[in-house]
């Protein structure tokens, strides 16, 4: 018997236009610091923790200013940041815990953070996430990839990615990428 189904399919833009090397077999990146239903972007940020996993550098695009006494960030969507991580507008500023994220603005987030980042925060720039609450904030981990291709994030699993370590992608398509983190990823190449 025949059956014929109607679907619509629909076009994914790919971010890697270029992959000159990856790590090979892929990398575990860890799954419970990811939020369960969303996507693991292409072009994520990935740096090796000391536990053999590799941890997504979470970063999100500042949606509207944020002043030196503001405790509220808006944020465009899509960012994997969750209540309890440390957030700072750059590495050696100040860094901050999220307490509270709302998400029923459909344009925005709005995080809410332990206490101001006592710096301005420009509309358009990139807030990324830190080791610990800090006067001077790092990275937990140093990057050294970004993610090859979009994943679905799955509840109480880690996730085999491809982890290209020199490439080039479409800046347009990846998720938020700061300053800092292109300057730990010299052979990416973002057009």
């Amino acid at each position: 018997m025949l059956t014929i189904k109607r679907k619509k399919d629909t076009r994914t833009v790919r971010a890697c236009t270029n992959n000159c090397a990856d790590i090979p077999g892929g990398v575990t990146v860890c799954g419970a610091e990811l939020i369960p239903g969303t996507i693991l972007a292409e072009g994520a940020a990935i740096a090796k923790g000391t536990d053999g996993l590799y941890h997504v550098i979470k970063t999100a695009k500042v949606s509207a200013a944020v002043g030196t006494s503001d405790t509220t960030i808006k944020v465009a969507k899509g960012s994997q940041f969750k209540v309890g991580d440390v957030i700072m507008a750059g590495v050696g500023s100040k860094a901050v815990a999220i307490t509270a994220i709302s998400k029923t603005d459909a344009s925005q987030d709005v995080i809410t953070i332990a206490e101001a980042l006592g710096a301005t925060v420009k509309e358009g720039a990139i807030i990324e996430q830190a080791d610990k609450a800090a006067a001077k904030g790092a990275f937990r981990y140093t990057p050294v990839a970004l993610v090859g291709d979009s994943y679905d994030v799955e509840e109480l699993g880690n996730h085999l990615v491809t982890a290209v370590t020199i490439g080039q992608f479409k800046e347009a398509v990846v998720p938020p990428v700061s300053d800092d983190i292109r300057a730990a990823l010299k052979t990416i190449v973002f057009i």
